[in-house]
């Protein structure tokens, strides 16, 4: 019914750039209220480290991405992107979008990140 598939990832370098897209289908997608972008590293829970509510005007950021990644949304293409830049080490994860707060059934594989030092 619902389907979110993410897309953009690689591996960098320290200090590079990453651009992160999500798109969504089926015919509920347009009753989302809010997304978000998640992340889960090796051996770690999933967090957000982003969300956008639905007409875009209000963002959060979890600490350690704030002042280096931006979320982002084109309602009119259901797609909700994440700019991220200065990339570190430590943000090396499989990241997610989802609506937040997220629902279970809307997972889906997630796009990969990995950063070298």
């Amino acid at each position: 019914q619902v389907q979110l598939v993410e897309s953009g990832g690689g591996l960098v370098q320290a200090g590079e750039s990453l651009s992160l897209s999500c798109e969504g289908s089926g015919r509920t997608y347009s009753s989302f209220w809010t997304m978000g972008w998640f992340r889960q590293a090796p051996g770690k829970e999933r967090e957000l480290v982003a969300s956008i509510n639905y007409n875009g005007e209000e963002t959060n950021y979890s600490a350690s991405v704030k002042g280096r990644f931006t979320i982002s949304r084109e309602n009119h293409k259901d797609a909700v992107y994440l700019q991220m830049n200065n990339l570190k080490p430590e943000d090396t994860a499989v990241y997610y979008c989802n609506t937040t707060p997220p629902r279970n059934d809307y997972w889906g594989q997630g796009t990969h990140v990995t950063v070298s030092s």
